[in-house]
């Protein structure tokens, strides 16, 4: 497959009275044609700020994107001027942000909304983007589109609003769709009817999509690839099923342990991770997960591990391998 995005030590920082945030701290990834790449980690560790920086949608002041490549289709995104970025915003690449309530206008009918982005890419008229949108609903399963396209936001249900916003994702055929945690407000059942419906229009369509999530069963079936994220750094990468099969860092260790499972292996309680993510104005000066990890060593407190590769499309940032050093600690949810 072809090579479509190439993130190359992306650092973004926050500008604050209190001091600089330092919220992506050099993160660097590809991603292939038609490939869906897991993004997870829990809240603060920089999986939103991370993606918002490829289409440089972050707030400046007091964000600012202060190093690294976004390598697109042969273009670096981050050089790019306003005008060049918009046109490929919503064109070349799609979005979905987390609460359609809040991102979609609720003063313009969900046609309008819609058919706004293919009459100023596309160049429709309001005739051929009246259609074309009520074709979108139609995709992402709206039932009676032509008669709900001059509907508000507000008269939809929490799962079609999310639709409606899959289909502004997907309305000019994009390479590449950013999913920002698109099922956390809704409940599981509408969850798995909208990563369904994802999985169908990505087969149908081939298009490239990131997921971002905290939820590592979301991405269980869903992705081809996982990443992740602690502190604003990559800590691992790999495979669905290596990841799941064989996961090395402690912090990955801890979400995956935390998962309650149905099978007769996990009759034991739940894990939790201790303590507190670190403060990103003050990062510590080795391993961000050290304060944390029940398997650090000295070194960790004073050097942080670089992202390197331990197998086949495996990479771990950690002093320590935990299926291989004798300082494992033996978790029940794993089979022997």
């Amino acid at each position: 497959m072809a090579r479509l995005l190439e993130v190359r030590n992306l650092q973004t920082q926050f500008f604050t009275q209190d001091g600089v945030v330092k919220a992506v701290n050099g993160i660097s990834y590809i991603l292939d044609e038609g490939e869906t790449l897991g993004v997870v980690g829990e809240s603060g560790c920089g999986k939103s700020v991370g993606v918002m920086s490829l289409i440089k949608l972050i707030p400046s002041p007091p964000g600012k994107i202060v190093g690294g490549e976004v390598i697109f289709d042969g273009q670096d995104l981050l050089k790019m001027n306003d005008n060049e970025i918009r046109s490929v915003r919503g064109n070349k690449v799609g979005m979905i942000f987390q609460d359609p309530m809040t991102s979609l206008n609720p003063v313009l009918t969900i046609g309008r909304q819609i058919s706004e982005a293919l009459e100023l890419h596309l160049s429709m008229d309001k005739a051929q983007s009246r259609a074309r949108t009520i074709e979108l609903l139609e995709l992402v399963g709206i039932p009676l589109a032509a008669d709900r396209i001059d509907d508000y936001p507000h008269q939809f249900s929490g799962g079609m609003r999310q639709r409606v916003m899959i289909a502004m994702g997907l309305s000019c055929n994009p390479q590449l769709l950013i999913a920002d945690e698109p099922t956390t407000a809704l409940d599981v059942t509408i969850q798995a009817q909208i990563i369904d419906l994802v999985k169908k229009l990505r087969d149908e369509l081939g298009m490239a999509i990131i997921w971002i999530t905290h939820d590592l069963g979301v991405v269980a079936g869903l992705a081809d690839r996982i990443i992740v994220m602690y502190a604003g750094r990559i800590v691992e990468e790999a495979p669905v099923r290596e990841l799941f099969a064989n996961p090395r860092h402690p912090y990955t260790l801890g979400l995956i342990g935390s998962l309650p499972r149905l099978d007769e292996h996990a009759r034991h309680r739940l894990e939790s991770i201790e303590g507190l993510p670190p403060d990103l104005i003050a990062l510590p000066a080795g391993c961000p997960f050290h304060a944390r990890c029940k398997y650090r060593i000295e070194k960790c407190v004073a050097q942080n591990p670089p992202l390197e590769l331990v197998g086949v499309g495996h990479k771990l940032a950690c002093w320590i391998d935990v299926n291989k050093d004798p300082v494992t600690i033996e978790h029940p949810w794993r089979e022997n």
